[in-house]
Parts: structure tokens; sequence; C-alpha cells
């Protein structure tokens, strides 16, 4: 009597798997206690097996029970109690769900973080979201210009590919993702609602779209359209979970693609202007440069050259080099400076002393200590032979490699600019014969440590020995020797900022006719 009454559902099994007896909570049971249930059913011959006893889950109709076999008589017939756990199978259920979702959300968080480029990151974001939540899916950037770059993505495709929609307003719900504020709930359609460039490359059986907006760093980043085989117009609870989250991320993935992209694009801007430029000829006269900068990275740094083809009141061009004080941005920054105030002085420049003045002036007024070394190069075409006029403001000194293999040291001195309220200079004027080169040079050449013992300089002897090995050479091949040179010594050392130009008569003088840059 005392089973008839309890609140426990009991079975009694026997050995063919037949239900011999059960009290009123099993017969209250979907089906009424006349069948044994499969997951029961398998326990019971495990348990007349001799299998370890122990409890065993599964459901009755809409519940989950936990079984437990409380007598045996031995001839296999069996009393199990059923006890009903179905609020905590369905917390354990929810448990696991929420923690795979968790799992998945920070994998996919791994694939969208680890590039920068914003072409792959819609990609990714568009091969995830298929991955988890659909069988299509399109990524909406918002509008630049007259157009929204789209990323498409349908399963079993994997591939990516990119299209323009020209209007945001054809498609339910995409407008208000875009712009993000306030929060915009996901918006649930049918596929008949959706114009042809969101459905049309899709696969076939879409149940429904969803518009899901994608939050930036204070503005939106983008918009997700879903396309589903389901046609219910919520996500399953796993998926409840997962798209909040995975929007968050896709979002802020993307806004970090977007600003490194424009970053980028501006540093490109404007290293574009910092580059020293690309020469071969002035006038028939040969130039040729070399620059590197002192990181392995960087791009810019504190040594500089411009050659202008036209500078002063006469047929004059100016050849400038020169090494800013520091290193790495900082030195670029005033390195462009100093190139934009040399390019508005070339007007006075057959007045060399006028110029550094003038610099010296804008230097002085720059807050914080700042200054350069400057060698300037007037060169002016003569028939087949080349007049310069050289002057150094702090710098090492040009040095003339003649054809005859002699090497020269020009006599030209000056004080550094941006310290002193005045500086002095010595110009000298040189006369370049067919085949004799005149070599620009930074201390980035002369100082460059390494050697043998790896901490020596490579120093001007060393400079003028090699350099009458060069005679008769071109003046790039000159150029391109002695950045060589200055590599070599240094190795696999710290290395200084280094620029190289190299002015040169050609053997052969050309036309007046002859190339210009």
């Amino acid at each position: 009597m005392a089973r008839e009454d309890t609140p426990y559902p009991m079975l009694v099994v026997g050995a063919s798997g037949v239900v011999e007896e059960a009290n009123a909570a099993a017969r209250a049971l979907p089906g009424g206690a006349r069948d044994v249930p499969a997951w029961l059913l398998r326990a019971h011959r495990e348990h007349a097996g001799g299998e370890p006893d122990g409890p065993v889950f599964g459901p009755v109709g809409e519940r989950v029970f936990e079984a437990h076999p409380v007598h045996d008589d031995g001839a296999g017939r069996v009393e199990w109690w059923l006890v009903d756990v179905t609020v905590r199978h369905r917390a354990g259920e929810a448990l696991r769900a929420e923690r795979d979702s968790l799992a998945a959300v920070v994998k996919a968080s791994s694939e969208l973080l680890s590039t920068l480029n914003l072409d792959r990151c819609l990609e990714s974001v568009a091969r995830l979201a298929v991955r988890h939540l659909a069988v299509a899916a399109r990524v909406v950037l918002p509008r630049r210009g007259h157009r929204h770059v789209v990323a498409c993505c349908d399963a079993g495709d994997g591939a990516v590919h990119r299209d323009l929609a020209r209007d945001a307003g054809s498609m339910p719900g995409l407008a208000e993702a875009l712009r993000g504020f306030p929060p915009v709930p996901p918006r649930w359609l049918d596929p008949a609602e959706a114009p042809g460039w969101v459905t049309g490359d899709a696969p076939d059986g879409i149940g429904s779209v969803v518009v899901l907006a994608l939050p930036g760093y204070g503005l939106p980043a983008g918009a997700l359209i879903l396309l589903r085989r389901s046609e219910s117009h919520d996500f399953t609870p796993s998926e409840e979970l997962f798209a909040p989250l995975f929007a968050a991320r896709a979002g802020t993935a993307i806004s970090i693609a977007r600003l490194y992209a424009e970053q980028a694009a501006i540093t490109e801007t404007l290293m574009a202007d910092l580059l020293p430029p690309v020469v071969t000829h002035v006038d028939g006269v040969e130039v040729a440069g070399r620059y590197r900068a002192a990181g392995d990275s960087a791009l810019v740094g504190g040594d500089f050259y411009d050659v202008h083809a036209v500078a002063g009141a006469g047929r004059r061009s100016l050849v400038v080099l020169g090494d800013v004080s520091g290193k790495g941005l900082e030195a670029a920054v005033l390195t462009g400076k100093i190139r934009n105030t040399l390019r508005a002085l070339l007007p006075f420049a057959d007045d060399h002393q006028w110029v550094l003045n003038r610099l010296n002036d804008v230097l002085l007024a720059t807050v914080g200590p700042r200054y350069v070394t400057l060698v300037l190069a007037g060169v002016e075409r003569r028939g087949g032979r080349i007049v310069l006029r050289l002057t150094s403001a702090g710098h090492p000194p040009p040095m003339i490699v003649r054809l005859d293999g002699r090497v020269q040291v020009a006599r030209t001195r000056g004080t550094l600019i941006g310290l002193l309220e005045h500086v002095t200079s010595v110009t000298e004027e040189v006369l370049l014969e067919p085949g004799d080169t005149c070599l620009l040079y930074s201390d980035g050449v002369i100082e460059a440590r390494g050697g043998p013992l790896g901490g020596e300089m490579f120093g001007d002897e060393r400079l003028e020995a090699e350099l009458r090995r060069c005679a008769g050479m071109p003046a790039d091949a000159l150029a391109e020797r002695v950045q060589m040179l200055a590599s070599q010594w240094a190795g696999g050392g710290e290395r200084d900022d280094l620029a190289i130009v190299a002015i040169g008569v050609p053997r052969e003088p050309p036309s007046r006719n002859g190339p210009v840059p």
C-alpha cells in the first residue's frame, strides 16, 4: 500500500522485460506504464546481465526521469523507482548550451581578430555566420559615397564575393541596423520581402531572413543579413546566446580593421611625401640616390636627400643631402619640415649662405632642440663638364672621385643648422670632367660600426680607399657600391640612417636635349 501511494513512479519489470506491477504514479505517466521505455528496458537487461548497478536517465513523454534499481529477486525481476529530474536536466542542458555557445564565440573572436585586413575580416564574419547561424550571409558596411560594400557567403561554398548595393532602403530593417542607434533588435522577414541582391544567389529553401546590427566603437560597424532555412522567426536557445555575442565581436573586429585601414592609408599618404625622390638624370647629369632608414621596418628616418632640377635664377640644379638629429618618426617629421622649407627657398638657391640662414631661423623657432647638418650642391652643366658649388653646414664634406683614380675631399665646411643664432659656411666650386663623380653621403656610411671585431667604424680613410677602386663607375653603380660596403661592414649590428647621392659626368656628354627627370 505504501508503494501504491508514493508520489514516485514505481515499476516492477520481469525477466522478459514486461511490466508486472506499477503504482498509481507510474500508471499516471504517458502510456499508462503498459510498456517499459526503451532506455529503461536496456538498463534492465544490463542489470540482469550483471552490469554495475546505478541510476539511468531517459525521457517519458516530455519529462526526464532518473531510474534506480531498488530490489532484485535474483530471478530477473527488478523493482525500478523513477525520480522526475526534468528541471535539473533542462538546467544542465542550458548550461551546456551556454558553455558551447561561449566556446564558439571565443573561437570565432580569435578568427575575427586574427587579421587587420578589412576585406579578410568581412570574409571571416560572413563565413562564421554561415557556419553557426545561417545557410547564407551578407555583411553590409555603412555607406561610403553612394554605395554600400557587401560581402556574401553561401553554405557549402566557403567563397566570399563582394557586391555593391546602391540603396539600403530596399532592404527592410537594413537602414536602421546601419544607423545602429538607438540599439536595434533583430528584424525578422519573410524571404519575399528581401530584395534580389540579398536572395538572388542564395541556396533554395530559404524560410526566413533576419537583419542584425553590428555595433562598433561609438559608431555602427555595419549590418549582418542571415538567410535561414527555418520558417520560424526566432533563434534556437543556443543561437539566442550566440547571435548577440557574435554580432558584438564581429562589429568590434570590423571597427578595428576599418580604423587600421584608415590609419594605414593616412600613413601611406604622408610617407609618400617624405620618401626621397627617384632620379637618374638632371639636364644630362647623372644623379643617383640611395636611402635606408635605421629600423628594419621603418620607411623614413632622419637622413634625407632631394634633387631639384631648377633652382635659383640661372640654369643650375640643386642637390641637398642632410642628417636630422634623432631617429624614427620625430626625425622624419622634422625632415619633412626642412625639405618643405628648402623647397620654398629654391628661388634663392644661388646664395647658399642666405638659404642656410633662413633655414636656421625656422629651426630656431621650433620648440625643442632641433638641428640638422646639410650639404648643398649647386649643379651647372657647361658643355661636357659640370661645375659644382658645394657648401657644407656641419656635414661630412663630399668626395670627388676622378676618372684616373684620385679621390679629393671637398674643401667646404660650416656650422650645423638650428642651434646657433648665426651660421657660417665655406663654399667651394669644383669642376667635374667626363668620368668624374662627386659623392654626397651621410655619417651613416662612415660611422657604420662592424668589421672583424664588430665595433670598429668604417671611417673616412676606408671610404677613400674603396672609392679609388670605383674610378670611372657610373653614378648609379657608385652609389650602390657605397651602400653595399656600409651594409656589409655593419653586418647584423645596429645601423644608423643612411643617405647617398652620386653626381657624375657621363664619359660621352649627352646632347642638350638629353633626358630630364
